[in-house]
């Protein structure tokens, strides 16, 4: 299914849509309340980085190495949210049950 529709709207315009899609779904998510954040992917995470409107992050202690937990002020969170920013490269099997825990410790 993936390669179907890779090969109709090509791979690029596909991808921009997952990540667009996904950057809008953690805008919703912050407009309603969630203040934790783990994003896998670096075009996705850059996308959602945009679209919350972050400018500066804050580096927080590391989940897995080249990892970390990170806090930011957006305008949509003006006190502020954490984010783990996890791209393709980076990261164990067990990375985002680490993230979560580490997060909740």
């Amino acid at each position: 299914a993936v390669r179907a529709i890779q090969a109709r709207l090509c791979v690029e315009q596909a991808g921009g849509l997952v990540e667009q899609t996904i950057a809008r779904i953690a805008q919703g998510l912050v407009e309603r309340g969630v203040r934790q954040l783990v994003v896998a992917g670096g075009e996705t995470s850059g996308a959602c980085v945009q679209a919350l409107g972050i400018a500066q992050l804050r580096i927080g202690g590391q989940i897995d190495p080249g990892v970390p937990w990170c806090h930011a002020v957006s305008p949509a969170a003006p006190g502020g949210l954490h984010l783990a920013l996890k791209s393709g490269n980076f990261g164990t099997d067990d990375f985002f049950t680490k993230a979560f825990t580490r997060l909740q410790g």
